[in-house]
């Protein structure tokens, strides 16, 4: 990712009071999330770890507008989030990308369901596949690209219209781990210029202390914040992080609330 900033300046996200049940046949509601709340600052990256099924991946969803809170609210920059926002861009765990369409195609559908003319999507769409570094496969399609070009082409695809927010759901889990290191290195560079806010989902402890802020720890289900632990490594980051926080203090802070799954206490 070594190209002109394509990410506009990160805004302020809080996440107030949330609520989420998902109904059931012939059983009580399953409550994914019970009084969930959370900010995160403008230009901040968090990091939210927790067991399988604790509501990381219903959050996103939630703060995305993909899903409709049962209770509690989600601004950013004081707006309520009431649907899809284009300041806002979620990527998957999976790439989704459209298997029909080229790299480039894909990059610009965005851009064309927004209406933006032909010559300022093909200019967009070069900046975006040179700043995640498949430029040289702009007429390939999915299925002739590697994990990791696939994913790289859903960032871009993320970024095509300039979120200030970006919403990640353990957007590298499937790589390999030589491809995900490298993978994180090139997020933390692509944040490093324009500083758009970050949330991202992982099972990685080091994962979570190389990339963040803050890392977020949240109970079993229904899912709240059971702890915030803050990450003082300086930045920029290197390997070197990634390889001490497996012992790092941070990293038994982290594992001890994972353990415990108290409630931070208001």
């Amino acid at each position: 990712m070594t190209a002109a900033a394509a990410v506009a300046a990160g805004g302020r996200l809080v996440a107030s009071g949330i609520d989420v049940r998902f109904p059931r046949r012939g059983d009580t509601p399953l409550d994914a999330l019970q009084g969930f709340d959370l900010a995160v600052d403008s230009g901040e990256i968090v990091a939210l770890i927790g067991p399988n099924g604790c509501g990381k991946s219903t959050f996103l969803r939630v703060a995305s507008g993909l899903l409709a809170p049962d209770a509690g609210t989600v601004t950013l920059d004081g707006d309520a989030i009431r649907g899809p926002d284009p300041r806002i861009g979620l990527v998957f765990q999976e790439p989704r990308l459209l298997p029909w369409r080229s790299v480039a195609d894909n990059v610009a559908y965005p851009l064309e369901l927004a209406g933006w003319p032909k010559e300022r999507r093909a200019a967009r769409v070069a900046e975006l596949l040179d700043l995640v570094g498949v430029a040289d496969a702009r007429e390939s399609r999915p299925s002739q690209l590697s994990g990791g070009q696939r994913q790289r082409a859903a960032i871009a695809r993320t970024l095509a219209l300039e979120p200030r927010v970006l919403l990640l759901d353990e957007p590298f889990s499937a790589l390999d781990a030589l491809t995900r290191e490298r993978l994180n290195l090139e997020m933390l560079a692509l944040w490093a210029r324009t500083r758009p806010t970050i949330v991202i989902v992982t099972h990685s402890i080091p994962e979570a202390i190389l990339l963040a802020d803050r890392v977020v720890v949240m109970t079993p289900r229904p899912g709240r914040v059971a702890a915030i632990v803050p990450i003082d490594a300086p930045r920029p980051r290197s390997l070197d992080v990634l390889d001490r926080a497996v012992v790092s203090d941070a990293a038994a802070q982290i594992r001890a609330h994972l353990e415990g799954g108290e409630t931070l206490a208001a």
